[in-house]
């Protein structure tokens, strides 16, 4: 655990309960081994979905579908979910809960490669959500740019891998070194490109929450500033002018 798991406790028994759809769906994947997002990044997810109030939202990883139902829950009303898939085993179990919670009209399962999905995809999609294969993130961040509108949110899940991601290579097991190299690559390009203003959360196993740049009001302010520069240097060829003018 990257927080102090007598903290998580704390936080995670103030917290209420899912719906009983919500709360049986979790109770059968952790009974099967099957990995969904912890208790406290579920809260965290209602609030961002609170603040945002997204109507296209394209999640990459289904799993069972337990984030897609929670966040279709968290939703406004006519917010149309569109959920990425590859491992063949839990595509039917997801499809399924979908029904038992009756969104099935509400979220689209695709079958695919993420990275090969995304590409047909149409956005623009004003919150992605980021929980699939760790080591594909940064294969999938030119497509989750190109589909974020300005404003948009890309929210990506575990990114600390449990804490290895600070570590050296060497200190990392061997079968895991391309993961890790990856996900460094990936936090770093999220801090750095230009596009994005992100920070890394020490919540759950770390989550980046990224929001796309308004290039609009930058450009702007661009323009202002150039104006106003035109705008003095002739004020002060003017007034060389006259001064020029009573000297003569």
């Amino acid at each position: 655990m990257i927080v102090d798991e007598r903290i998580v406790t704390f936080i995670n028994s103030l917290d209420t309960k899912n719906s009983e759809i919500l709360e049986t769906i979790e109770s059968e994947a952790l009974a099967a081994s099957v990995p969904i997002i912890r208790r406290e990044m579920q809260s965290f997810l209602k609030t961002l979905l609170m603040i945002k109030k997204p109507m296209r939202i394209l999640e990459v990883g289904t799993a069972v579908g337990f984030s897609a139902l929670l966040m279709s829950e968290c939703a406004p009303e006519g917010c149309r979910i569109t959920t990425i898939e590859n491992y063949d085993k839990r595509i039917p179990i997801a499809r399924e809960n979908f029904r038992r919670a009756g969104r099935e009209e509400q979220i689209t399962l695709i079958e695919g490669d993420a990275a090969e999905v995304m590409k047909t995809l149409e956005g623009p999609y004003d919150f992605i959500f980021m929980d699939a294969a760790k080591g594909q993130y940064i294969h999938y961040l030119p497509e989750a740019l190109r589909l974020l509108p300005e404003g948009g949110v890309l929210v990506s899940d575990n990114v600390m891998q449990d804490g290895d991601v600070i570590e050296s290579r060497f200190a990392v097991e061997r079968r895991n070194r391309t993961i890790h190299a990856r996900m460094r690559e990936y936090l770093y390009e999220l801090k750095h490109n230009d596009a994005l203003v992100t920070s890394i959360i020490p919540l759950g196993d770390g989550v980046a929450v990224s929001v796309k740049r308004d290039s609009g009001p930058t450009d702007s302010v661009a323009a202002d500033v150039n104006l106003a520069e035109c705008g003095a240097a002739e004020e002060i060829k003017r007034q060389e002018g006259t001064e020029n003018g009573k000297t003569s």
